[in-house]
């Protein structure tokens, strides 16, 4: 065995954990990052990047189908699977090139292997011992299946999903959160007849409810068939089709059945309970700084409840390295982390919704302005409905931000700022936005809200 020692391990070099070291290497820190798989981890090369390249040909190959009905005279002559995978698989290895090389410019030095952790603090990958004055965790998650549903075959999770080298022409979609979302908006892109189900009465069903509905208006148009309030109960399959029989008896077919219930903490078998760490139900149980219950051993990302976002990764690995470095920095709440879902329509949101705003302040003291997208000149151009719906105390700053609609996830920033900064609607009305620009519809509410309303009554 060789012993080895640094400033700082981590423990996985997905979103979290490489922030995390990138940010002790800028602070002048001695980082030795563990990594069993590739640098980027789920985001760069299973999720966030992927997915998102492929709802980008989704896009395409919807702007091809409508092109004649703005004087544009395209054919759309099909989808080719292999050159789909080639455009993504090009955008993930030049995003990961990039990685390393930063990583490498850092002089942070990165260990290939499956780590587990051990008292110390230390992370063991095979017969070797890395000892760190602190150990950061940042193993982030899996994807989850349900009870009696077997990964294989026609049963895909997110990552087989990805692998796939044919168009279904039939697909269920177990799970009508982000991830069943953006895999039924690409698929219906790609002309497959898809279905959701979902347990609960609409799809992101963690969104407002104003959102929720849009989306549900929008997927009806689109053809995309979603059954709301239903579970699964078994599945059967054969070599060329999959059933599923819900809880009310009724059955689904389809070439392939996707799995999109979430995600689980990559924790299991690492040595975190026996080395101190306090686990409950997987996740990784922190103060409100992140550290665990284990001296100097920190933890980030997936596997600290909460939101499973990337974003929220990079966040939380730069807050514990420059808690580690004594700057005490400022934790965003999940509630003030932006969430989008990239389907067409996007998703965006920040803040609280109004139900919750109204548990938390009472129904009397909060007031919500929805504006519609049929009002904004640049979305009618670009041919997307939606809303822009702000929520805000009355006399009191904006608590919430919920967006629909085409490219919605670029303007969640500025909501984001109001959110965070506790601006009244009165603060953010004077600021003007470039015309024509689907930012104007978050100014529209705002104007709204601060009582003079331009383009709407």
């Amino acid at each position: 065995m060789t012993e080895y020692t640094a400033d700082v391990v981590v423990l996985g070099g997905g979103s979290g954990g490489y922030a995390a070291a990138l940010r002790l290497a800028e602070l002048g820190k001695d980082v030795v990052l563990v990594e069993k798989d590739k640098l980027g981890g789920t985001c760069l090369h299973r999720g966030c990047i992927p997915t998102k390249a492929l709802l980008h040909a989704g896009e395409v190959a919807d702007a091809a189908r409508s092109a004649a009905d703005i004087g544009v005279n395209v054919t759309l002559g099909g989808i080719d699977p292999a050159r789909v995978r080639a455009y993504r698989e090009g955008i993930v290895a030049k995003k990961y090139k990039g990685l390393e090389g930063l990583i490498s410019a850092r002089g942070i030095r990165v260990v290939s292997g499956e780590g587990a952790l051990e008292t110390g603090p230390a992370v063991r990958v095979g017969d070797d011992l890395y000892r760190g004055a602190d150990v950061i965790l940042a193993t982030g998650s899996y994807s989850r299946s349900l009870p009696g549903l077997e990964i294989g075959g026609r049963v895909l999770t997110s990552e087989q999903a990805l692998d796939l080298d044919v168009i279904p022409e039939r697909v269920i979609v177990l799970g009508g959160g982000v991830i069943g979302v953006e895999f039924a908006s690409v698929w219906r892109s790609f002309g497959v007849d898809v279905t959701i189900v979902e347990a609960l009465p609409h799809l992101l069903p963690a969104e407002d409810a104003s959102s929720s509905k849009a989306l549900e208006r929008a997927f009806r148009k689109r053809g995309i068939a979603f059954q709301l309030g239903r579970r699964f109960a078994s599945l059967t399959q054969t070599a060329d089709a999959a059933t599923v029989t819900l809880d009310d008896g009724s059955e689904l077919s389809a070439d392939y059945v996707l799995v999109a219930v979430g995600r689980g903490p990559a924790t299991a078998g690492l040595g975190y309970e026996e080395a101190g760490v306090v686990l409950d139900r997987g996740f990784v149980q922190t103060d409100e700084r992140l550290r665990t219950a284990a001296a100097h051993v920190w933890a980030v990302g997936d596997i600290v409840p909460g939101l499973q976002l990337a974003h929220r990764g990079f966040q939380q690995g730069i807050f514990v390295a420059e808690e580690i470095a004594g700057l005490s920095p400022v934790l965003v709440p999940d509630v003030d982390v932006p969430r989008v879902a990239y389907s067409h329509p996007e998703v965006a949101s920040v803040g609280l919704t109004e139900a919750q705003a109204q548990d938390r302040y009472g129904s009397e003291a909060v007031k919500a302005y929805e504006y519609n997208l049929a009002g904004n000149g640049r979305s009618e151009i670009i041919g997307t409905s939606g809303i822009v719906k702000i929520v805000r105390r009355i006399d009191g700053p904006v608590v919430g931000a919920h967006l629909v609609g085409d490219r919605v996830g670029e303007l969640i920033s500025e909501a984001q700022l109001a959110v965070g900064w506790e601006a009244h609607p009165e603060d953010v009305a004077p600021f003007v936005h470039a015309h024509p620009t689907q930012s104007e519809a978050l100014g529209e509410a705002f104007l709204a809200l601060a009582g003079k309303p331009l383009h709407a009554l």
